[in-house]
């Protein structure tokens, strides 16, 4: 639960602010996780430090790496939704984290290669496309 959290929390930063929506959200989620007073958690939901889209797409790459439960992933998939959708609008970049945790659907009998291999290949790309902005 706490890596979902984690997950959870550095999606809400993807898109560069987390609103008042997600902030209420997480609120919710880490207490219904009863990890609110974590002391892991706690400084991540006090948004002192932004997360970047790098560290969240790591943070999923060690959550796919583990091979996670077909109920393991959906947990995941509606958590994710539910904060995406929170405050009623869908940036690129919330989008296309959506995108990336569809394509590691464990239950997939059409994927041939294995969930870290799809998800290093996305970080690859986000990575340097990152870059090149910077240049």
């Amino acid at each position: 639960m706490k890596q979902i959290l984690k997950i959870l929390i550095a999606a809400a930063w993807i898109d560069g602010i987390i609103q008042p929506e997600e902030r209420a959200y997480l609120r919710r989620v880490a207490q219904d996780f009863q990890l609110a007073d974590d002391p892991e958690i706690k400084p991540l939901l006090s948004e002192l430090r932004p997360i970047q889209a790098v560290e969240c797409y790591q943070w999923l790459e060690e959550y796919f790496g583990k091979n996670p439960s077909a109920e393991d992933y959906q947990e995941l998939l509606e958590k994710i939704s539910g904060l995406i959708y929170s405050d009623g609008y869908v940036d690129a970049r919330e989008a296309k984290l959506i995108e990336t945790i569809q394509s590691c659907d464990p239950s997939n009998p059409d994927c041939r290669n294995s969930i870290l291999d799809r998800v290093l290949r996305k970080i690859q790309k986000l990575y340097k496309a990152a870059i090149e902005q910077q240049v």
